[in-house]
């Protein structure tokens, strides 16, 4: 599936929730990792401002791309994020909903 970038150029973007580990499996604990890069990955959540409106977004990243001690209400500045749809089946319930990753995380100057 395409995957869309997101202009976050006049945004204010704070840490809304610190980074915690994606896990490819909850049963074995087994971390989700980067098909590309093969780095583990976390989500983080942001709150995205923009035009008078506030966003919630858990965005998944590369543990490559972000500072350690990243805390809740830290400024900071995306890198590369996109969205992406998706849809899967368990047990016979149709889900779907889109998902957020970026390549980087830093601190806002």
């Amino acid at each position: 599936m395409p995957s869309f970038k997101i202009d976050t150029s006049t945004a204010v973007v704070f840490v809304a929730t610190a980074p915690v580990p994606k896990l490819a499996n909850a049963k074995t604990g087994e971390r989700a990792l980067d098909r590309e890069t093969g780095a583990a990955l976390s989500t983080v959540g942001l709150l995205v401002s923009d035009e008078g409106e506030g966003n919630l977004y858990q965005v998944t990243i590369p543990e490559t791309g972000y500072p350690e001690g990243l805390q809740p209400g830290m400024p900071v500045k995306v890198i590369g994020l996109k969205a992406r749809d998706w849809e899967n089946e368990f047990n016979g319930q149709k889900r779907h909903g889109i998902s957020f990753r970026a390549v980087a995380i830093t601190p806002a100057a």
